[in-house]
């Protein structure tokens, strides 16, 4: 949705079925590091985990606690551009992790090769 033009990202979760876990605080780091890696401000709005904003570089703006009532009354800006990530998503990663597993299967066979050895055997 961002490159189609999102400014504000908006989270809703029933995350009941989790219970008191790890997984409440984890799923608002993982909402902290889509703010940040798509330079857009999150608003996230959960039955039992934390209710939040998130500004687009991850810091959190104001929360609601866990297992608790309420509302967030605020004011957000949307952002706009695309971040690297954004732009090419998991293109660059695999991209980069190819090349290392090229360049390293290349020096073994340099290595082999050094040695004297067949290098398809």
């Amino acid at each position: 949705q961002v490159r189609e033009g999102a400014t504000i990202l908006v989270n809703v979760s029933n995350i009941a079925w989790f219970g008191d876990s790890h997984a409440l605080p984890q799923h608002l780091q993982i909402a902290r590091m889509r703010a940040i890696e798509l330079a857009r401000p999150v608003l996230r709005a959960t039955n039992t985990g934390v209710t939040a904003a998130i500004d687009a570089r991850g810091r959190v703006v104001d929360a609601l606690p866990t297992y608790s009532a309420g509302a967030l009354a605020l004011s957000v800006q949307g952002t706009t551009g695309l971040t690297p990530y954004a732009r090419w998503g998991n293109a660059l990663p695999l991209a980069l992790g190819l090349a290392m597993a090229l360049s390293g299967a290349l020096a073994c066979v340099a290595s082999r090769r050094s040695r004297g050895a067949n290098p398809l055997e």
